[in-house]
């Protein structure tokens, strides 16, 4: 525990007689009440432009006060609004005809959810208000998350996912004083209505086939019974979890991760004419062709770039399920387009925060990150309609018409 957060419990414990949690709760209730007292100070001070008591030549001046009853996650409690000669002062924080502001807390956790870290809520908040909110406050607030998390990351799933994706995004976490890097892995389905769906965020270290399997068989435990096409880069352990998990399972290998690790060898100047080159194998009309592109391509870049293309050798029974597919099928699975936009949004998340403080604030970061991301799928997949007809007749016992 931190010496601010003693200084204010010996000062809850100074001014209030507790003695049981009810009295906490009255207590923070009573402080809660002075906290909004003083916000509404801080913006009529700001909404004319001089503090309280001060001479002032403006027209509007304050004009008494009018009592308000509002409710909050601690119960009811009343407050003076501050009043103006003009009537053009419009509160924030307790907004006229409204009388519910326990969305406050919905509005620190909004800011969490943008990747800011609790000092940078506590000092936003300050700014707006002149008023600090605590660091410890923020925290117990974001804590109130984890139920949630807990729910939503055990609830029942579909029965089928046409297509899932598996991608890692790595973040440093601060662990006993130590930063490290820990990898967030997210599990991607596309439903039957071609619609997106976060199945589940796992926070790991070591990649495992028993790590994956346990990851696999927890979404067998909450309901999903198959799973067309899973799509992933080369995870340590992951094939052998697909295969024990969901033995029927198209296992198909990540092509824009391919690309960029085989494009890691390549020196700047050719880059753009061997990722051109690439192309042509992962494009090819079928199989046949594309095994001859992938020679053709290894013996012009051989002499400069020897074994470059080994990894697509060894890979090939995870890259080639792609060429059984229509060209608008395959960008819905081979690629990590459909995940792209919520890494984006993840990423976004490193860049506020540096370190996180432990791997349960990444956790409620990522949650938050999540549900923003996911208000805006709405709509299918592109072309669902033309890759789900494709599906159910590539797969007619499993895929339902």
């Amino acid at each position: 525990m931190t010496e601010g957060k003693r200084n204010i419990i010996q000062g809850l414990l100074q001014e209030y007689d507790i003695e049981t949690a009810e009295d906490i709760q009255d207590a923070l209730k009573d402080l809660l009440s002075g906290t909004i007292q003083e916000m509404l100070e801080a913006e009529m001070n700001d909404h004319l432009g001089y503090e309280k008591y001060e001479r002032s030549e403006e027209p509007n001046y304050r004009n008494g006060t009018k009592s308000k009853r509002v409710r909050s996650k601690y119960g009811e409690f009343e407050v003076d609004v501050p009043q103006d000669r003009e009537s053009t002062f419009e509160p924030k924080i307790v907004p006229k005809r409204k009388k519910d502001i326990s969305a406050i807390d919905d509005k620190i956790i909004a800011m969490y959810a943008k990747g800011m870290t609790t000092r940078q809520i506590s000092d936003t908040i300050e700014d707006i208000y002149g008023f600090e909110v605590s660091e410890g406050m923020i925290s117990d607030i974001t804590d109130g998350l984890l139920p949630r998390i807990e729910e939503w990351q055990n609830r029942p799933l579909a029965a089928v996912y046409p297509i899932v994706f598996i991608d890692a995004v790595h973040f440093s976490v601060r662990d006993d004083g130590v930063i490290r890097k820990l990898a967030a892995y997210v599990v991607l389905g596309i439903n039957e209505e071609g619609k997106k769906e976060v199945l589940t965020i796992v926070i790991g270290e070591n990649e495992s086939s028993k790590y994956w399997l346990s990851v696999l068989n927890s979404l067998k435990n909450r309901g999903v019974r198959d799973i067309l096409i899973l799509c992933s880069d080369g995870l340590t352990g992951i094939k052998e979890a697909i295969t024990a998990a969901f033995p029927m399972t198209e296992q198909q290998r990540c092509i824009v991760h391919m690309v960029r690790n085989t494009l890691k060898y390549v020196a700047n100047k050719d880059m753009k004419a061997f990722a051109k080159e690439l192309k042509t194998i992962y494009t090819a009309p079928d199989e046949k062709a594309a095994l001859s592109q992938l020679d053709m391509v290894s013996e012009k870049w051989e002499t400069h770039y020897p074994g470059v293309l080994n990894r697509w050798r060894e890979n090939w029974d995870a890259i080639s399920p792609i060429f059984k597919f229509s060209k608008e099928t395959r960008t819905a699975f081979y690629t990590t387009n459909a995940i792209e936009s919520l890494n984006s949004s993840y990423r976004r998340l490193n860049k506020q925060r540096s370190v996180f403080p432990s791997s349960q604030a990444l956790l409620k970061a990522l949650y938050l990150s999540t549900f923003e991301v996911a208000k805006k799928w709405t709509m299918p997949i592109r072309n669902w309609g033309k890759v789900r007809a494709e599906l159910v007749i590539m797969y007619p016992e499993r895929m339902s018409e």
